[in-house]
């Protein structure tokens, strides 16, 4: 018998530095293309029986459905952006007066259905008159400062925009790609995943589609839904910049915060210039919309993936924390592939092992 070749320590090390100098280097050349190719995959994931439907409806051509379907995100993405710089960058003047304007405003005193308010409304009145009686001067004094850190954190992020549109159109290239060889990349990702862990980790891969799907179906549509109907009533009654505070609604949404804080602002505002009609009217809608998610998250979470709810939310909020926006469906999916891995190991123990 031929004896074993004894192990040669200096060419393993070598080679494993290879692949590793190799894998750093991969990673650092694509570096500028890994969070837009990370959006586009969540994208595509998340739409991709959208595409299906699509393509069907035109009669199994791909090549249309993926046309359609970048379209929608150009429509979805890079419009509604692109229109927000220009608008920013037209009115920049104007933005700049409304910010002295803040520094030296006054309020009006405290309207007369305030103080009917049960149990709130004198301490309210008492404290809105106190503002309204304060001098210029002060109102500027407390202001001011926050005027100017206003402005040079406006400065900053025309830039940071314009960093977001570029994003966003390489995000939307990578989408198209992705949409027109789905296949081919699942193929290969069950490929890969089976390769390092065999039948767990082609689930693995299944399961982080299903909690992408499950994130964009609970976190995303109902925060589409929730400032929808948030922006219907502020159109309907007429409080100014309904757009701007539209889109503060779909981000605070986005953030599991919700629509509540636009909502109460917007509904002062509607007491105060529209009356206690209006402002009661509105009122009823404001709550109703701050609480619709409630409803609405756990049934589409529920659709879109068979887990925990509260393992989503704490995806969703400690990813948020720990990365940012994207945190929002790379949270939610490492929780749900720790946790499945988890369950599998503990459901695969001996029956018959006993604690020592």
């Amino acid at each position: 018998m031929d004896r074993a070749r004894p192990l040669d320590v200096t060419r393993v090390t070598l080679q494993v530095l290879a692949i590793g100098t190799l894998i750093v280097s991969s990673f650092w050349i694509l570096r500028p293309f890994l969070v837009a190719f990370t959006w586009a995959t969540t994208i595509v994931i998340s739409t991709w029986p959208v595409l299906l439907g699509v393509q069907r409806v035109l009669g199994g051509r791909r090549a249309l459905a993926v046309t359609v379907m970048t379209a929608a995100l150009i429509l979805i993405l890079v419009l509604p952006l692109f229109f927000s710089i220009t608008t920013i960058l037209e009115n920049a003047d104007r933005i700049e007066e409304w910010a002295k304007a803040v520094a030296t405003m006054k309020p009006p005193p405290p309207p007369s259905w305030l103080e009917a308010l049960p149990i709130v409304g004198g301490t309210l009145t008492e404290h809105w008159r106190e503002l309204a009686e304060a001098g210029a001067s002060e109102w500027s004094a407390r202001l001011m400062p926050f005027a100017r850190v206003l402005g040079v954190w406006f400065v900053s992020q025309i830039g940071s925009l314009a960093a977001v549109f570029a994003q966003f159109l390489v995000t939307i290239v990578f989408s198209a790609i992705l949409y027109a060889n789905g296949e081919r990349a699942a193929n290969g990702a069950d490929l890969f995943a089976a390769r390092l862990a065999g039948a767990r980790g082609e689930d693995a891969v299944r399961l982080a589609g299903q909690a992408i799907r499950a994130v964009a179906m609970g976190v995303v549509v109902t925060a589409v839904l929730q400032s929808a109907l948030g922006g219907i009533g502020l159109f309907v009654a007429g409080v100014p910049f309904a757009t701007l505070l539209t889109a503060a609604m779909f981000i605070l949404g986005i953030a599991q915060i919700g629509a509540a804080p636009v909502l109460i602002g917007a509904t002062i505002w509607v007491y105060t210039y529209s009356g206690a009609i209006w402002g009661t009217g509105f009122l009823v809608w404001a709550v109703f919309c701050s609480t619709i998610d409630n409803l609405v998250r756990p049934v589409l979470i529920r659709r879109g993936a068979n887990l925990p709810l509260l393992l989503i939310f704490a995806g969703v909020i400690g990813g948020l924390v720990a990365f940012g926006i994207l945190g929002l469906f790379v949270g939610p999916v490492v929780l749900a592939v720790a946790y499945t891995v988890l369950a599998e190991w503990i459901a695969d123990a001996p029956r018959d092992q006993s604690v020592a």
